[in-house]
């Protein structure tokens, strides 16, 4: 990077890796980084540890002149730290429970209230649940405040503690109507209000690096830094925009849907609401169980099969249904106790068919959520992430859910979301549409095939009556 060469700089601190990326104004990618993470973090992480991959990352990126901002995009979760912005116990993941016996036994009505307020379906683990528990131990004296991974980082570049509206709602005590925090909610529980830092928007700037945050990472003193958000989030802001009319599709270890919506009461039963990645907007949408991940499971068990012979087995996988929730279902049925399953198996099934039958079972989920969230099918999925880069999947895709599947032609869509923040929050775009132009994301269009398709609404049909049935 020189002076003639303006740039922002991307972060995208995932379960498995972080990834950094250098743009030029323009939108061209200079150069990127990635530093695999040494655990991960599903249950409980080492949040110090996070941080110094974060720090690795920057450092190999080798940033030598200062970046017009910096925007950070990282896993969801609660970590809670102290006044020296240290952790005061491992941090949390997606799939923490501490605390949430807890939230359990609140009143019907206060949980109901806590639930609709928070634009939630059902409750979860995550920062409410482990302020609850930290209340009630010996612990609690020492936190300062209850930070997503995405704030810790924020938080240790800059000394600026404060929370996107984004990771505010996956608190669980955040108002997405208001974007502010349930202060009446937290005073019933008996919570430190200031355990909750100030929300500002995504697109927010939010500090300036400081001197040991330059030191940490090798970014320069003073770097404008960026709010940011939740990385699935983040990657949905970047594909729907400011008015998009479609369905937003990241589709990885699990597929997370979000279609943009003017009003939080129209999100639909069983759907997640969140404050958009623009401000007077939401998202309605969710977190499935697990669905790439399940493929991958039982490809690790029966081996790989190419794309070729997998398409070269019938829809419905010659009677074979897979059914994926390993870890339980989420969006949009919300079973944490639903565990995966292959039904109607036979020694004439080989790896093929099973393969193709997980792959359906995921189409199948994600079919789910996509017709909650749009009954009529009159919007077009929007596919990014891993799965995207399979012409198999987004043809298996556009048929199982008789829709137009518009395939982002880079499927980095969390990395190039957390950029586009960095461009709107400089002022160097206006919107997050005009940051996608910029950034040269364009998408290929998958139509769906109108036999096969036919076919697969009789296997859908089947598949949700075994499920249902439980046979």
């Amino acid at each position: 990077m020189s002076a003639a060469e303006p740039a922002v700089v991307a972060v995208d601190a995932g379960t498995s890796a972080v990834r950094s990326g250098l743009f030029s104004l323009s939108g061209r990618l200079l150069r990127s980084a990635r530093v695999a993470r040494r655990a991960g973090a599903g249950d409980l992480f080492d949040a110090a540890e996070l941080f110094a991959e974060v720090g690795a990352s920057l450092r190999e990126l080798d940033v030598d002149s200062r970046p017009r901002a910096l925007c950070v995009s990282a896993h969801i979760g609660a970590v809670a730290v102290d006044a020296h912005l240290d952790p005061v116990l491992p941090g949390g993941g997606w799939s923490d429970t501490r605390g949430l016996d807890l939230l359990r036994r609140m009143p019907d009505a206060q949980r109901a209230a806590l639930l609709a307020r928070g634009g939630r379906p059902a409750l979860s683990g995550g920062a409410l649940a482990l302020a609850l528990e930290l209340a009630g131990s010996g612990l609690g004296g020492r936190v300062r405040a209850l930070l997503s991974p995405k704030d810790l980082i924020v938080a240790r570049l800059t000394g600026r503690v404060a929370s996107d509206t984004v990771d505010a709602a996956y608190t669980l005590v955040s108002d997405v109507h208001a974007r502010s925090w349930q202060s009446g909610a937290l005073r019933g529980l008996g919570l430190p209000e200031d355990w909750f830092p100030p929300q500002v928007e995504p697109a927010a700037p939010v500090g300036r690096v400081h001197d040991a945050g330059a030191r940490a990472t090798g970014l320069p003193e003073g770097t404008p830094v960026i709010a940011g958000g939740p990385d699935g989030s983040v990657g949905i802001g970047l594909l729907l925009g400011t008015a998009s009319a479609g369905i937003a599709d990241v589709a990885g270890t699990t597929d997370v849907l979000a279609r943009l919506i003017d009003d939080p009461a129209r999100a639909g039963c069983g759907a997640v609401v969140n404050p958009a990645m623009v401000p007077g907007r939401w998202t309605a949408g969710g977190a499935t169980g697990m669905t790439g991940g399940a493929v991958a499971r039982w490809r690790s068990l029966v081996g790989a099969v190419d794309d070729e012979r997998l398409g070269a087995v019938p829809a419905g996988s010659r009677g074979l249904l897979a059914f994926p929730g390993l870890s339980g279902e989420r969006f949009p049925r919300w079973r944490p106790g639903t565990r995966g399953a292959l039904l109607g198996q036979t020694s004439e099934h080989g790896p093929a068919e099973i393969l193709r039958a997980a792959q359906e079972g995921g189409g199948f989920t994600v079919r789910e959520g996509a017709d909650l969230l749009d009954p009529d099918r009159d919007l077009p999925l929007l596919l990014a992430g891993g799965s995207a880069r399979s012409a198999h999947v987004a043809r298996l895709r556009a048929d199982i859910l008789g829709r137009p599947v518009h395939v982002a032609d880079s499927p980095d869509v969390t990395l190039l979301g957390a950029a586009a923040l960095a461009l709107v929050g400089i002022g160097e775009v206006r919107d997050l549409d005009e940051a996608r132009d910029r950034l040269g994301l364009t998408f290929s269009v998958v139509a769906p095939d109108e036999r096969r398709s036919s076919r697969y609404d009789e296997v859908f049909a089947r598949w949700i009556a075994a499920r249902e049935s439980g046979t």
